[in-house]
């Protein structure tokens, strides 16, 4: 565990000194899991967003974009349900004055059942060698046998307790499992209870009940209200999908790890909408899609894992979550849930508005089933960040820091430096830029020996860097460097914008 906090710290050291991701507020010393993103981190974003966007709306020609306001009529959010259920179960260790959610220290218990069970898989495997079967292993040794029993029993707990919002239970739980804080150590815990994670603030210039509206906790909701103006002037038959990116918030108590958990964060949400009855199929379809559309990124296929809903939200049948191996261990990344009819069907008694689509293929009214994809884009960041950056010993026996991002995401996709700041170098290398520009961010670089600045280019993740030399000027010839490999080729001028694109493209990823 010390390992991978001293990770996380290095990728907030990195993120800071190389302009990708700063403290807010830093010279009034901060503003708590609050954090702006800086030149390269906004670029990073911007490219995440377009691959996200690109894949659910330009890719599918039955998903179409919105982009709902901030603010909504309080009512929307009795109707969600946020105003008397969005809540977390809190508790306080009496000795370290900390604060936990409950079930969140819970699943870290569980988790750690969970790596003895790995841990015992690895021995087994380094004892049987290429005679190991590890499904049979899992069904026969006895200590994973106890383990996840041990497991499945916390587990049915957790969900019963949490269900019945039997907070004294969920306490027991805690005490039963022996949990102890992770900074005092101690088991002397207060008693378990509910806190509303909404943000309010008054409307007009008169305070009071009837003036209170909320920042919106997520961005589901500007969808559902809008789904029949959507549906109507798009003409849209179902199955179809609403995409938005958006802004949401939530009064979190504990907010923490960098930008895993803030108060203030960006989501990326896809509502589709389905005939009643055919929601597992396309529940199921969208964890395949959604999973490949992470795995293209090229981050290891052994990050990714798909974990079910020990509680299902009180709007679902089916609900799962992508989780990714974060510098602090496996965690949620995306979520695809199966809402059924609810929000609609909410909406349509809080506001008296009939909210159905007319299925001509059936010739009958209905209010459609949905589908949910939502990903954090800040913890997609994270993600795409700590699983890029890397240290390598090269063979001279130095070391680079290296920033292997997906080239497609990168925020400069190539830097075009002159050899010298003389013989005309400059010059060209600045119309090479200027050629360029049009279809890729770049930057010029004519600081520091040619090694400080490939180093440089390695830390921000820029895949291609171009040499300008004095060879350039005689045969329009330059030097392209890879980021991965090291490799430098000679190549045309002319033919430079062809080679970045077959790297940099967003085809690569989409195809």
């Amino acid at each position: 565990m010390e390992q991978k906090d001293d990770f996380l710290k290095e990728v907030i050291s990195h993120a800071k000194e190389y302009g990708f991701v700063f403290p807010s507020s830093e010279i009034y010393d901060g503003l708590a899991a609050t954090y702006d993103y800086g030149q390269l981190g906004a670029e990073l974003k911007n490219n995440i967003k377009n691959y996200w966007w690109t894949s659910m709306v330009q890719m599918n020609e039955n998903i179409v974009g919105l982009d709902a306001a901030i603010f909504m009529h309080p009512t929307t959010w009795k109707a969600s349900g946020h105003v008397d259920a969005f809540n977390d179960p809190l508790i306080d260790n009496k000795d370290s004055k900390k604060r936990y959610r409950a079930d969140v220290l819970i699943e870290e218990h569980i988790e750690k059942i969970r790596q003895k069970i790995d841990k015992e898989v690895e021995k087994g495997k380094k004892r049987f060698a290429e005679g190991f079967d590890e499904t049979q292993f899992r069904a026969t040794n006895p200590n994973v046998l106890r383990n996840a029993t041990k497991i499945t029993e916390i587990e049915d707990r957790m969900r019963e307790t949490l269900e019945n919002n039997d907070l004294e239970g969920v306490k027991k739980l805690i005490e039963d499992l022996e949990i102890a804080c992770p900074v005092s150590g101690s088991k002397n815990w207060t008693e378990v209870r509910q806190f509303n994670l909404m943000f309010s603030t008054e409307m007009g210039s008169v305070a009071g009940d009837a003036s209170t509206i909320y920042l919106r906790p997520e961005t589901a909701q500007g969808i559902f209200v809008n789904f029949l103006n959507v549906q109507k002037s798009g003409r849209m038959k179902i199955p179809f999908g609403i995409a938005q990116i958006g802004k949401a918030f939530r009064n979190e108590i504990i907010a923490r790890q960098f930008i895993f958990r803030m108060r203030e964060f960006e989501q990326m949400e896809m509502q589709f909408f389905v005939r009643p009855g055919e929601e597992m199929k396309w529940y199921d379809y969208w964890k395949e899609y959604r999973l490949k559309w992470h795995k293209a990124l090229g981050l290891g296929d052994e990050n990714y894992r798909f974990h079910d809903h020990i509680k299902l939200a009180h709007y679902a049948n089916a609900a799962a979550d992508i989780e990714f191996n974060f510098p602090m261990g496996f965690k949620e990344l995306e979520g695809i849930h199966s809402r059924t009819d609810y929000d609609l069907k909410q909406h349509e008694q809080f506001s008296g508005k009939k909210l159905q689509y007319f299925d001509p293929e059936l010739n009958q009214n209905y209010v459609p089933y949905v589908i949910e994809t939502s990903i954090g884009l800040d913890r997609m960041f994270l993600a795409i960040l700590s699983a890029s950056l890397k240290k390598e010993v090269l063979e001279d026996g130095s070391d680079r820091t290296v920033l292997k991002l997906p080239a497609a995401l990168a925020p400069y996709k190539v830097a075009v430096m002159p050899l010298t700041k003389k013989d005309g170098l400059p010059e060209k290398a600045r119309a090479i830029i200027d050629d360029l520009k049009f279809d890729y961010n770049c930057q010029y670089d004519e600081k520091d020996s040619p090694g400080k600045r490939y180093r440089r280019q390695d830390a921000i993740g820029t895949p291609y860097c171009v040499m300008v030399d004095h060879q350039t000027l005689e045969d329009d010839t330059v030097t392209v460097r890879d980021i991965d490999t090291m490799e430098q080729i000679r190549v045309k001028v002319s033919e430079l914008n062809g080679v970045i694109r077959e790297r940099v493209s967003m085809k690569t990823l989409l195809g």
